[in-house]
This record gives C-alpha cells, sequence and structure tokens, in this order.
C-alpha cells in the first residue's frame, strides 16, 4: 500500500530521486562505455585503484581500500587498534552505529571489547573521552552522529578529542558515513575534519546514491592490513566495478551538491519554526538532516502520511520511530535532491499540512 502511495506522489521530501534497476543499471552501462571500464579481479583493476586513490586524496591519507560493507569495514578497523593494543576496550557513543544495528557482531565474533561513554542525547565532548580512566586500545567517533539528528561535536572538543588520543596512543577512527555532509556545517573540508584521526571509513551508498559498499582510509600499512582482514571475513569478492562504478559515476555531482543540500535543510528547518508543535532535533541544523518530533503517536502518524500522499501527493517521510515519552513519534529527514528540486511553496504547503494534521489528532 505504501509502495504504490509513495509512487503515486508528485511531491516527495526525504532522500534522493529514486532509480529503478533497469534506469541504475543503464546509467552506469553508458558510464561504463564512456569511460572504457574493465572489471576490476578481486580489487585490482585501474578503475578502483583511481578511485581508491581519489578518497585517500580527499580525506589525506596515504591510502584507502574498498570494503563490501560499512559493518565489516568498522568492526575491522577497530579490531586491528585492539589487537596493536592489548585488546584494551574501545570507547563508543551509545547511539553508535555499530552499537544501535550491528546485531552485537563486536562481541559476538571477538573483534573487541566496548565501552559506551557519554550521554545518549548529545554528541561527544572532550570530557567524556578525556576522564574515561581505562586504557582504551580505540575511539571511534560518528560524524554527523545520525541518531540524534546529525549533530556534530563542537570543533574545539573535537580537536581536543584527537589531540587526547594522539598523546595516549589511543587508535581514533571516525565513522564517517555521512562525512561529505558535516563539510558544510563544520565550513570545513573533509581532509580539516579528518586530520587527527587515524583511520576513517565513508559510505558509498549513504549521502552519494551507490549500489553499496565502503571505503577506508588510513596509513598504507593499516590499510593493507585491513585489506587482509576482510579477505579473511568473506570480503574478497571477484569484482568490486558494479559497486564502484555506481558510486563514481555520481560522486562528484554528489559532493558539489552537499553545500545546496545544507541551504535547503535551512530553509526547512526556517519554515518548521513557524509550527511549535513540531519539534526539531538540532534546532538548526549541523548537516543536511534532521530529526523531526510529533506529538502523536507512531501508528497516528502513519495515518497522517497516508491521507496527505492519497490527498494531496506529497510524501512526507519514510520510516517513522516511537519516541521515549507516550504517543509520540520522531522521524528522519534526510535532505537530497527531492526536497532541493521541490519549489518551495510546495514545501511550505507539506509542512502546513503535517502540522495541521498533527494539530487536529495531539
Amino acid at each position: 500500500m505504501s509502495d504504490d502511495l509513495l509512487a503515486r506522489c508528485t511531491t516527495i521530501l526525504p532522500g534522493h530521486r529514486a532509480r529503478t534497476p533497469a534506469d541504475t543499471f543503464a546509467a552506469m552501462a553508458a558510464w561504463c562505455e564512456a569511460n572504457r571500464v574493465q572489471h576490476d579481479v578481486y580489487g585490482d583493476g585501474p578503475l578502483i585503484r583511481e578511485f581508491e586513490g581519489r578518497i585517500a586524496r580527499l580525506l589525506g591519507f596515504e591510502a584507502a581500500v574498498f570494503c563490501i560493507s560499512g559493518t565489516m569495514t568498522q568492526v575491522t578497523a577497530l579490531r586491528l587498534a585492539a589487537l596493536d593494543r592489548g585488546m584494551a576496550p574501545v570507547a563508543l557513543h551509545p547511539t553508535s552505529h555499530i552499537i544501535v544495528h550491528e546485531r552485537s557482531n563486536h562481541q559476538l565474533l571477538g573483534h573487541f571489547d566496548a565501552l559506551q561513554v557519554g550521554d545518549r542525547n548529545r554528541p561527544w565532548t572532550a570530557a567524556d573521552i578525556t576522564t574515561i580512566p581505562d586504557r582504551l586500545s580505540g575511539v571511534a567517533l560518528e560524524i554527523p552522529m545520525r541518531e540524534i539528528g546529525g549533530q556534530l561535536s563542537g570543533w574545539d572538543e573535537l580537536e581536543a578529542i584527537k589531540a587526547h588520543c594522539r598523546a595516549r596512543d589511543i587508535h581514533l577512527h571516525m565513522d564517517g558515513a555521512r562525512l561529505w555532509e558535516a563539510q558544510a556545517g563544520y565550513g570545513r573540508n573533509a581532509a580539516e575534519i579528518a586530520r587527527g584521526f587515524d583511520s576513517v571509513y565513508v559510505s558509498l551508498y549513504k549521502g552519494i546514491g551507490g549500489l553499496g559498499g565502503a571505503m577506508l582510509a588510513g596509513s598504507e600499512a593499516f590499510v593493507a592490513r585491513a585489506s587482509e582482514w576482510y579477505k579473511r571475513q568473506g570480503g574478497n569478492v571477484v569484482h568490486r566495478s558494479p559497486y564502484v562504478v555506481a558510486a563514481a559515476m555520481q560522486f562528484e555531482q554528489r559532493l558539489a551538491s552537499m553545500p545546496d543540500y545544507f541551504r535547503r535543510t535551512q530553509f526547512l528547518a526556517e519554515v518548521l519554526r513557524d509550527y511549535p508543535l513540531i519539534r526539531v532535533n538540532p534546532a538548526a541544523p549541523q548537516a543536511n538532516m534532521l530529526h523531526i518530533h510529533l506529538p502523536v503517536g507512531r501508528e497516528r502518524a502513519l495515518a497522517i502520511r497516508a491521507d496527505i500522499a492519497e490527498r494531496h501527493g506529497i510524501w512526507l517521510f519514510n520510516r517513522v520511530s516511537h519516541a521515549a515519552l507516550p504517543e509520540t513519534c520522531y522521524f528522519e529527514l534526510y535532505v537530497g535532491d527531492n526536497l532541493l528540486d521541490a519549489p518551495d511553496a510546495r514545501v511550505r504547503e507539506a509542512v502546513a499540512l503535517l502540522a495541521e494534521a498533527v494539530a487536529g489528532s495531539a
């Protein structure tokens, strides 16, 4: 039912324009033809080498290597950090992807021990890390923190965390799944943000819109070790080219659009401020995403979404989650091509319709 409604909508607020598999594969084929792309064989080929080099240079590292998933990428990096430091624990934020979404893989597969550190509703401050009395092998910092609306640690706090880890030989790893989105919020490029980290993971499909896959950047020696561990974990797929092509063919355009996505997020936040029943986290955008909190339960929110889609052709959000208080919920809105292309008047109409429906239910 929801897929049919979504297909009939003329205005979609979250994310990028959806492509059918046929459209995606046709675009990939055309790009491959135009660029004379050859398959890599187990990661050896000119396209993947060039793209890995491009990522490494953008992030200011010696090397980068493709991995089939971000999940494998991150636990591998942190496993190596722990192996090098006597298996001391790794500090993770309570909203870390590893904690929230990865089925305790770090523990059940014996990668490393983890300490949950900090307030789950706030980004890390330096004190969250510097006051830990235990010896740490690693600190994994997500930039931006998706589960709290794309919030960022303050720049001075981030620099203090970097300095603390460097002074104590703690491996500082970045979950940079949405790092490209954080550049506008910090007002700094990816290499400036990544400077002082020992390793950085970036996604090839989240903001970039590829089919999947990830990159890990670090020193040549660290990346080579990680590549060996990917093979041990079943990550040595024969052709990486479909994933690399799907990302590389739109990579530059996506990076160039990130400032526009951020400005559009700021516009949306301004529109939402006129409707105090709808709460936004963070109040001022720090990346091109927001969490929008509603004073109605999840099931009522889904009914409102369906009604507005049916009567007005507007798709407001995708997944909606229960919030802490009874009869409240929230949804994530990632701002991409869809909201960028929507006329201002249509965005205002969408927010007004949502606010009216919520007010009638609250």
